[in-house]
């Protein structure tokens, strides 16, 4: 078997702010095995300032797994605990080396296009003025579920935008999810999620900043708006950790984002641990190509969820590979009859 990697960069079709700053692209790497004429490409989709591997030698742990492919694949997941968005890469490619098409790794109705993966749409920071054209667009292509980024700009401006919408739709129409990042202080964030809460919202992830266990444990306790952990499992490899920060905070949700949390395997024991402790869940991209976002849409179609999914990041790119995956109606949906365009 033979393994080759390269970088690739996607551009964004507009900068998109975040609480951390300002995103016009975003890197991302592939993974190609090859064996006996047939292939499978994988993506590590690291997330610089996010990421658990965004380190220095990430590249070259990159080359070191293709110069050790043959490497019994086991031993090679184990020597990759500090390199989560390389380990999925690599599950992802192994998957598509192994699948009578190499981008149907998990057949079902969703990949016969019999079925589709419900969504919420995704709304940037910005001014008001923007964020409000988004959510606009979003609720005319039939959103059921928005997920609103805030901390960027006031926060008086956030609430009022929440405030507009809400009073135009009410909680049956929309439901309406919001993104800290971790952007509130401890001093006024049960403040804010107060306010907040007058405006029916179902969720919120990452008040404030991670590794605060005892902090967000006496959030979780005290606030009125349901929260979820994002950030906080980021980089958590040991399961005994696991189990202590979710019988510690006791989040009522948590966000898996299979690219930084080391696959699917690691996702899915987040999963049965969460299930355990009645913990709801729901799956989120992390700006992958639909490369990533393909597999992770196909694993989770997969899985026994309740709740949208947060997988509606396949349009933010003007260069993105163009594959069957279509967003369509507040849903994510695969087109059998439409091809990949890929020259990889």
């Amino acid at each position: 078997m033979r393994a080759s990697y390269f970088k690739y960069r996607l551009n964004f079709k507009e900068a998109s702010k975040t609480s951390r700053g300002t995103l016009i692209y975003k890197e991302t790497w592939f993974i190609k095995l090859e064996k006996n004429s047939r292939f499978g490409i994988g993506e590590c989709g690291m997330f610089r300032g996010l990421s658990f591997d965004d380190r220095p030698d990430f590249e070259r742990k990159l080359s070191w797994v293709c110069d050790n492919i043959n490497l019994d694949p086991n031993s090679l997941f184990e020597l990759l605990d500090d390199f989560p968005s390389i380990k999925i890469g690599l599950e992802i490619a192994y998957l598509a080396l192994g699948s009578p098409t190499p981008f149907v790794l998990h057949p079902s109705k969703f990949t016969s296009g019999q079925a589709a993966i419900p969504i919420n749409g995704l709304i940037w920071m910005g001014d008001k003025r923007y964020m409000k054209q988004q959510i606009k667009s979003k609720l005319n292509d039939g959103f059921e579920c928005v997920k609103i980024k805030i901390g960027a700009i006031d926060f008086e401006s956030e609430v009022d935008l929440i405030k507009e919408i809400r009073a135009e739709y009410s909680a049956n129409v929309i439901e309406i999810r919001v993104d800290a990042n971790g952007a509130f202080s401890n001093e006024s964030v049960l403040e804010k999620l107060k306010i907040l809460s007058d405006h029916d919202i179902h969720s919120i992830e990452q008040p404030i900043s991670k590794g605060q266990y005892d902090q967000m444990a006496e959030l979780c306790n005290q606030s009125p708006i349901p929260i979820a952990l994002d950030e906080e499992l980021i980089g958590i490899k040991n399961n005994t950790k696991k189990l202590k920060i979710l019988d510690t905070i006791k989040p009522h949700y948590i966000i898996l984002k299979p690219t930084l949390l080391g696959g699917f395997r690691a996702s899915e024991h987040w999963i049965q641990i969460a299930n355990e402790r009645s913990i709801g869940w729901w799956v989120t991209s992390a700006l992958e190509s639909t490369i990533g976002l393909n597999a992770i849409a196909q694993w989770t179609f997969g899985l026994k969820f309740k709740y949208p999914q947060g997988l509606g990041t396949g349009s933010l790119f003007t260069n993105n590979i163009e594959s069957p995956l279509k967003v369509n109606g507040g849903e994510l949906s695969y087109q059998p009859s439409k091809e990949w365009k890929i020259n990889f």
